[in-house]
C-alpha cells in the first residue's frame, strides 16, 4: 500500500469519489463511487482516520496523474520546496466523464450583460427538469468567471442594471446577489473556492419559485394581495422544494436557499455552514433590494442601501454584512458622488480604500452634462468625496458600454 496525503478542500462533495478514501494507517473510510455529501460529513472522516490519503497502488490512473503532476511543476521551474510538499488532489484522480454542457455565447460589455439577463430571465422564470442543472450551470460559470476576473466591471454592470430595471427585475437582482456574495466571500472572508461556488448558486436561485411574482411587483402600484404575500412568506421553502424537484441535490446550497430570509444577527462562527451563507445572501439581498426601483417608490441610494446592510436587526454592526461593505466600498460602483469641485461623478472601480474608489465626471458644477466622462482619483484631496447623489438628481443617460470601457 501506498498512500498519498489529500487537501480536504479538494476531494469531491456532491459527486462519487473517484477513488477509496482511506486514513492515515490504510483503513478504508469510504469506498470508490462513494459520494460525500458535505464537509461534515468529510471532517468526520478526518477525525476517524487523523488524515484523509489514497493508495496510489489501487489506482494507476491516479499515480499516472500524480506523476505528471510532478513533472508540470519540475518543467515550469516550481521552487524545490514547493515539489517537496506537493500532494496530490482529488482534482487530478480519475476524472468523472464530463457532464453535458451549455456554452453561453461569448460577448462582451453591455451586450453580454444583456444576453445574461435574458438567459437568467428565461431559466428562472420557467424552469424545465430536463435541462434546468446544464443551463443554470452555464449561467453560473459565466458569473463566477466575471466575479473573479473582472469583479469591478461586473459590479458595476449589475448595479447600474438594477438601479434601473423593472422588466426583468428578478433576474437581475439574484445576478447581483450572487455575485457581490461570490466576490466577498473570496476577497474578505476568504472562503474555498466549492463554498463560493455553493454560495454563488444558492444566491443566483434563492428566489426560483416567485420570479414571475417579482417581476410582476416590481411594476405593480397597488398593495399586495393576501396570495401575493402568502407567496412571499413561502417562497424560500417552496424554492428549496422546486430546485430538489429540479434535480439539485447539494444539501448545503438547498439549506442556504430555505434559510436565507431568516434574520440571525450574531457572528458567523456560531452559525453552521448553510446558515453562514444563508447571512451572507440574506445581506446582499436586503443592499439589492433597496437599489431597485419599483413603480411605486423610487430606488434608495447605493450608499444608504449599503448602510442597511452594514448594521443588523439588533444595531449593531453584521459580520456578514461588513463583509459585503468591505468588498463594495462605502461608494460601490454605480454610485452617483459629489466631488470637492462640486462636480457630479458615476463609481466605477472600488479604490485603495473604501471611501477613495476611481470615478468620472459627468455633470460640471452648474449641474451640466459633460458630455466625455473624466476621469478622476478621488484619493487626491482635490476630487475627494463629499457626498453621495441620488438616482433620481442624475439628468444624464449614461450607456453602460461607455462605463465599462472606462473601468
Amino acid at each position: 500500500m501506498n498512500l498519498i496525503q489529500l487537501e480536504l478542500d479538494s476531494i469531491p462533495l456532491g459527486q462519487p469519489l473517484p477513488f477509496a478514501l482511506r486514513g492515515v494507517t490504510g483503513a478504508l473510510l469510504a469506498q470508490r463511487g462513494y459520494v460525500v455529501r458535505n464537509r461534515s460529513e468529510l471532517e468526520v472522516f478526518l477525525a476517524r482516520g487523523a488524515s484523509l490519503c489514497m493508495d496510489i497502488e489501487e489506482s494507476r490512473d491516479s499515480h499516472r496523474a500524480f506523476v505528471t503532476q510532478l513533472n508540470q511543476m519540475l518543467d515550469t521551474d516550481t521552487q524545490l520546496g514547493e515539489i517537496a510538499v506537493m500532494k496530490i488532489s482529488a482534482a487530478s484522480a480519475t476524472p468523472a466523464p464530463p457532464a453535458p454542457r451549455v456554452r453561453l455565447r461569448a460577448l462582451q460589455g453591455a451586450q453580454a450583460w444583456a444576453e445574461l439577463q435574458l438567459q437568467a430571465t428565461q431559466l428562472l422564470r420557467l424552469p424545465q427538469a430536463q435541462d434546468f442543472l446544464p443551463r443554470f450551470y452555464a449561467l453560473h460559470e459565466e458569473l463566477e468567471r466575471h466575479a473573479s476576473q473582472t469583479p469591478d466591471a461586473a459590479l458595476l454592470a449589475l448595479i447600474v442594471l438594477s438601479a434601473q430595471e423593472t422588466q426583468m427585475y428578478s433576474a437581475t437582482h439574484a445576478m447581483l446577489v450572487s455575485v457581490a456574495c461570490m466576490v466577498a466571500a473570496r476577497e474578505v472572508l476568504q472562503w474555498s473556492p466549492e463554498r463560493v461556488r455553493q454560495l454563488g448558486c444558492a444566491a443566483l436561485s434563492m428566489n426560483i419559485a416567485m420570479t414571475g411574482l417579482q417581476d410582476q411587483l416590481a411594476q405593480q402600484l397597488d398593495s399586495l394581495s393576501g396570495p401575493q404575500i402568502s407567496a412571499i412568506e413561502s417562497h424560500a421553502g417552496d424554492s428549496q422544494a422546486l430546485l430538489r424537484s429540479l434535480g439539485v441535490e447539494d444539501p448545503v446550497w438547498l439549506e442556504a436557499v430555505r434559510l436565507h430570509h431568516q434574520r440571525t444577527p450574531g457572528p458567523l462562527a456560531h452559525k453552521n455552514e448553510a446558515e453562514q451563507l444563508a447571512r451572507l445572501m440574506q445581506r446582499a439581498d436586503v443592499f439589492g433590494a433597496r437599489i431597485a426601483p419599483r413603480a411605486s417608490r423610487t430606488p434608495m441610494p447605493v450608499t444608504a442601501a449599503m448602510q442597511a446592510s452594514y448594521y443588523d436587526e439588533e444595531h449593531r454592526v453584521d459580520e456578514a454584512g461588513a463583509a459585503l461593505v468591505k468588498t463594495l466600498g462605502v461608494y460601490p460602483p454605480g454610485a452617483f458622488v459629489r466631488l470637492a469641485t462640486q462636480e457630479v461623478a458615476v463609481v466605477l472601480r472600488r479604490g485603495a480604500t473604501a471611501t477613495t474608489p476611481r470615478v468620472a465626471v459627468v455633470m460640471n458644477r452648474d449641474g451640466m452634462p459633460t458630455g466625455e466622462m473624466i476621469p478622476r482619483d478621488t484619493s487626491q484631496a482635490a476630487w475627494k468625496i463629499t457626498g453621495v447623489v441620488a438616482y433620481r438628481d442624475i439628468r444624464v443617460q449614461l450607456p453602460l458600454d461607455r462605463l465599462l470601457a472606462l473601468v
